[in-house]
Parts: structure tokens; C-alpha cells; sequence
């Protein structure tokens, strides 16, 4: 076996570095001076890592793991020093050639860009808040005995079968999901699909050695893919395959169905970069949404928003959309970028605690923020039934996996619905809704606090329902609500 490894870069830290005790120099140059450290102390920490890898196959994809990492770190550092922030008075709405309604793009029955489409599932994420433990939160079943993975594995299934085509369905899991994903799609193996699984990267904020436990990486955001795609060997074998583009989305939005009508305006308007995008809601208004920054379309997220314009971010008026996560990339264009100017993705710092007390911050990107690098990229207006967190509910039946709207109900958009932390767990969820109301005609529901849900409820106009700390409601089986305000401690009994 060599003894050679695969190390990380040397950084470039500059002339400050040379002579950092030299006279005269800035807080500027003594920030340079202390990135430059930092950065050395990590690159050491990072080829330690490396090292242990015994596998030279291994090695290769652990040492580019660490490699992007280390990107990352370094940018930390350098934008850290800098004091960089985003400039509030260069970022405006975007411009009308910068998203496109989807109700003016035409219908068609022109299935041959179908064979030129994989679709990917982001699937690195744990049902852990919501109660599941250490489960995938593709695993959570949603709507008659199905799962979220199960329901998207039927949209493919179908789609193949009706256009009698091969659209590869792909999942990139996370070291927390992998395990679990495997073992679960194993039953699919009779289906009449081509699955493919790959894992994005894993980063550390605690870690000592390559294969510490779990609970000392953390996966590095869905920014990662594309990093992921050309590392795991991924994006070559699709091109290779005669794949020219990706719909990636959430693997819980099961409306993200694939759609002719954006692929043919894709195709046609030679777009390297998609990204859907629907009006936003009150319900919406921390997600990321889509702007113009100096002539270029990008993608700005609430962390990168400076504490005094957090209210401008959060307006429905200035910014009337709001991304839904999904995306299409042109793989040829892909692939040209990530061999030469490399992916750069706006960094999210996320504070946390680590399980053993320790305080860290995670760094991560989302795959949205790639917008900036494609060119013609720009977004697609759709509609609000392209973006489908909520399912459990007597608004959509199910044809072939998808989620369609009830034909009763008489508004096409979907009604917002907050429920407050005690629904935050399923166990809990099902506990308090002894069934599912009926919500055909609902705009809004807020609950919050203590609630409790009889049978048959059912809800019109808006509803707003809290039980005051130390309060509980109990609704009755069969209770009508519409347009209400319930509050304090209330037990209405039938009588």
C-alpha cells in the first residue's frame, strides 16, 4: 500500500502573512494575519484526518470531502476578517425578465426532452424534530399507509410507464440517512425504476478522527450537491448516459412532480438554471426568496439579512416570491463550472450545540444560491400546488403518487395553516387531531398552545385558536368553525 496521501491545499494567505510582526500594519493586516492561522491550523487538522484513511479509493473521496470543507472554512475566515455583509441598498425585487409566470408558458405533449432528465430527491435530512428519532424524514408516512419516498417513487413509476421512457430517480442521502435508505429501498427492487443513491459530504465541527461517530459531523446543507455530483463520479456518468439536465427538489414536496411545460420552456430558452418559485405567504416569509443585486439574479435567505431590514426581508409586498427549493441545471453547463471557476455558494452560519454541550457553528450553503453562476438563469412563478408540505388533508386526493386539489374546494391556492410546537412531533399531531378536520374551505388556521381536536371538525374562513399558557380547548366531535377566534380555557361539551 503507498504511504503516499492525498493532501489539502496550501492556502494562499498573502503578503501579511510573510512578516506579521512588521511595523505599521492595519487591524486589517493583523485580521489577514490571524485568517492566515486559523486556516494553517485547520489545513493541519484536516490532512491528519486524511491520513488515517487507509483505502486509497477511500482517501480520494474523504480528502476531497475535507477539500471542500476547507473552501469553506476559508471563505469563513477571509469574509470574516473582511467584515463583509450584503449591501441592503443594491438588492431589489426582481426584474420582470428575471421570473417567468408558468401560466404563460404553453402546454405540450412533446415527451423527447424526457429522455434527457434525471430527477434527484435531496434526502439527506433526519424526521428528528418532528419525532421519528434517528429515522429519514422520507420515512414518515404521509397519506394512506405511504411514506413521502414511496408516494415520489410512484410519480416516476408512472411517469415511465405512461411515456414509456427511463427517468432515472436519484437520492442523495446524508451520512445520517444513508443506512436507513438502503435498507428501505429494498422493496422497491421489482418496481419499474432506475434508483440511484449517492451521499453528499460530511463536515466537522468536532471530529478527531475519519471515522468518528456520527454525532461529530454534520452534513454540510443541500448547497453540497453539486460539490457531491463531481466528486462521487455522478455528474460524468449522467452526461455519459446522455442526460443533459436534473430536476432536483425536496423529497417532502410531493408536488414537485416532473412537468412538461417548464422542461420544454427550459430547453427552449436555453436556461442553464431554473428555480421554482411561488407567491409568498404569511406562512413563507422567513424561506429564501429571489432578488436582483446589481443586475444578477440571486438567491437571499434570512441569515444573510442584516438585523435592521429582517422586516423588509419578511415583506410580502417587495418580495412577492418565495423559493420552493426546486431546481433544474443544465449538466453540461454543471460541469463546466465546477472544472473551472469551482462553485461558490453564499455561506449560512448556523450556531448549535453539539451533544456533548459544546457550542459550534455549521457552515453551510443551499443549492439555490447557485443561480449566480449559470447563465439565462432565472425563476418560474408556479403555483402553489407545485409546492406540497401539506398533505394530511381532505384538500388533495392521490393519482399516481400526486397530489391533486380537491375539485370542491373553490380557490386554487392552498389555505395556510400554522400549528404551534405542541403538534410540533407526529405522535403528538395524532394525538391532538382525533381526525383531520375538514378544511375544503379554509384560508388560514393558527393554533397554538394547548388544543385539542375532536372528530369531524370543521373549519371555513379563518380560524384562529389559542389556548392561553395553563389553558386547554377541546373542540367537540362535530364542531362547525368559521371565521372564529377562540382563546383562554375552553371545554365545550354536547349537550
Amino acid at each position: 500500500m503507498s504511504s503516499q496521501h492525498l493532501t489539502v491545499s496550501q492556502p494562499n494567505t498573502g503578503s501579511s502573512l510573510k512578516s506579521p510582526r512588521a511595523r505599521g500594519h492595519s487591524a486589517m493586516d493583523f485580521k489577514s494575519a490571524t485568517t492566515g492561522v486559523a486556516a494553517k491550523a485547520m489545513r493541519n487538522e484536516l490532512n491528519k484526518l486524511v491520513a488515517q484513511v487507509e483505502n486509497p479509493q477511500a482517501r480520494k473521496v474523504f480528502d476531497a470531502e475535507m477539500q471542500g470543507f476547507f473552501s469553506l472554512f476559508n471563505r469563513y475566515l477571509a469574509n470574516k476578517a473582511k467584515g463583509e455583509k450584503i449591501q441592503w441598498d443594491k438588492i431589489h425585487p426582481p426584474a420582470p425578465e428575471q421570473v417567468v409566470a408558468y401560466q404563460s408558458l404553453p402546454a405540450t405533449k412533446d415527451i423527447s426532452v424526457l429522455e434527457k432528465v434525471a430527477v434527484l430527491k435531496l434526502n439527506g435530512g433526519l424526521g428528528t424534530s418532528m419525532g421519528m428519532g434517528g429515522a429519514p424524514k422520507s420515512a414518515i408516512e404521509v397519506r394512506e399507509g405511504m411514506t413521502f419516498l414511496d408516494l415520489s417513487v410512484r410519480q416516476i413509476e408512472h411517469l415511465n410507464e405512461a411515456h414509456k421512457v427511463n427517468v432515472p430517480f436519484i437520492l442523495m442521502n446524508s451520512f445520517n440517512t444513508d443506512d436507513e435508505t438502503q435498507r428501505i429501498i429494498q422493496k422497491y427492487q421489482n418496481h419499474n425504476i432506475n434508483l440511484v443513491t449517492f451521499n453528499q459530504s460530511r463536515l466537522l465541527p468536532v471530529p478527531r478522527t475519519y471515522n468518528s461517530d456520527k454525532s461529530q459531523w454534520y452534513p454540510p446543507g443541500h448547497g453540497d450537491l453539486f460539490d457531491a455530483m463531481h466528486n462521487s463520479g455522478l455528474l460524468d456518468r449522467l452526461i455519459a448516459a446522455g442526460k443533459e439536465y436534473i430536476f432536483v427538489s425536496n423529497v417532502d414536496n410531493l408536488g414537485a412532480d416532473v412537468d412538461l411545460r417548464i422542461l420544454k420552456h427550459l430547453v427552449e430558452s436555453q436556461a442553464e438554471f431554473l428555480m421554482e418559485l411561488t407567491d409568498k405567504t404569511k406562512a413563507d416569509v422567513k424561506g429564501g426568496t429571489i432578488i436582483d443585486y446589481e443586475g444578477q439574479v440571486r438567491l437571499l435567505e434570512i441569515a444573510q439579512v442584516p438585523s435592521e431590514h429582517v422586516e423588509d426581508f419578511k415583506s410580502i409586498r417587495k418580495f412577492a416570491y418565495f423559493n420552493t427549493n426546486s431546481i433544474y441545471v443544465h449538466l453540461p453547463a454543471l460541469k463546466r463550472i465546477m472544472e473551472n471557476e469551482g462553485m461558490e455558494l453564499e455561506i449560512i452560519i448556523n450556531p448549535k450545540v453539539a451533544d456533548n454541550g459544546q457550542a459550534v457553528i455549521q457552515l453551510e450553503t443551499a443549492i439555490g444560491a447557485a443561480i449566480k453562476h449559470f447563465k439565462n438563469a432565472h425563476g418560474v412563478n408556479v403555483p402553489r400546488s407545485r409546492f406540497l408540505p401539506l398533505i394530511t388533508s381532505d384538500l388533495y386526493s392521490l393519482e399516481h403518487g400526486k397530489l391533486v386539489m380537491n375539485p370542491n374546494r373553490m380557490f386554487s391556492q392552498t389555505p395556510v395553516v400554522k400549528l404551534g410546537d405542541t403538534f410540533k412531533k407526529i405522535a403528538n399531531f395524532q394525538a391532538r387531531f382525533r381526525t383531520v378536520p375538514n378544511m375544503i374551505e379554509l384560508d388560514h388556521l393558527t393554533v397554538s398552545g394547548d388544543v385539542w381536536f375532536g372528530r369531524n371538525i370543521t373549519l371555513r374562513g379563518t380560524v384562529i385558536i389559542v389556548a392561553n399558557e395553563g389553558s386547554r380547548i377541546d373542540l367537540p366531535d362535530g364542531s362547525i368553525l368559521e371565521n372564529k377566534l377562540v382563546s383562554g380555557n375552553v371545554s365545550i361539551i354536547d349537550h
